[in-house]
């Protein structure tokens, strides 16, 4: 939309309708991650750039969005997501990684390799609970099940934001996603319950994935 001299004129987006989750493996979301010529709302804070993986070995979650948009780092960058909406998720044995970058192990810890900080949470039977949760992601993987989904649905239509008008987006009232798999920029919440909260940094390249998620 823009005012009468064409200048851009960006909508309020309706912020408590987002809620993070995962993208579903489809063909499509290839034309979403690079829809956002057109513009698109930014992320709630600036992002590092450096990306994390998340795992679980099942999502669930109602009330689910995806729309095309970007993450914005410190330098001024703006690295392409899909934005993914879930307003509330359960998530059972969630982990979550990031790989501390090789320059900054070689500097400070003369001899180490690989150092990863891992959060785990959501097992034995007791999952981890998001709502109004955002997540800016580029990839994900897992078996997918979706209820009464919509894709190719209006971006604009579906998230609020009138910038995102003509852009390609997808909405679904339940999204179930086994053996989770995704690597992602940023995630926020309204509230996020890590029930059973476990927090370590590894530095043990012994381990599997390096001590990584996946």
């Amino acid at each position: 939309m823009t005012d009468p001299q064409g200048n851009l004129v960006l909508g309020r987006t309706r912020w408590r309708r987002f809620a993070v989750v995962l993208v579903p493996a489809l063909a499509a979301v290839g034309g979403l991650l690079f829809g956002v010529s057109a513009g698109a709302f930014p992320a709630q804070f600036t992002v590092s750039g450096q990306q994390f993986k998340v795992s679980a070995d099942e999502l669930r979650g109602d009330g689910f969005v995806q729309v095309p948009g970007w993450d914005r780092t410190g330098e001024g960058e703006n690295v392409p997501v899909a934005r993914s909406i879930i307003d509330d998720a359960e998530l059972d044995n969630l982990c979550q990684s990031v790989a501390v970058p090789d320059g900054v192990i070689g500097a400070i810890f003369p001899g180490v390799d690989h150092i990863v900080l891992r959060i785990e949470a959501g097992g034995g039977g007791d999952p981890a609970t998001a709502s109004n949760l955002v997540i800016g992601l580029d990839q994900l993987s897992g078996d997918a099940t979706f209820t009464n989904i919509e894709i190719g649905s209006d971006s604009a239509d579906i998230s609020g934001e009138p910038a995102l008008a003509g852009q390609f987006g997808q909405r679904a009232d339940r999204i179930v996603i086994e053996d989770l798999r995704q690597t992602a920029f940023s995630t926020s919440a309204g509230t996020f319950t890590l029930n059973g909260l476990s927090l370590r940094v590894l530095a043990d390249s012994s381990m599997a994935n390096n001590g990584e998620c996946f």
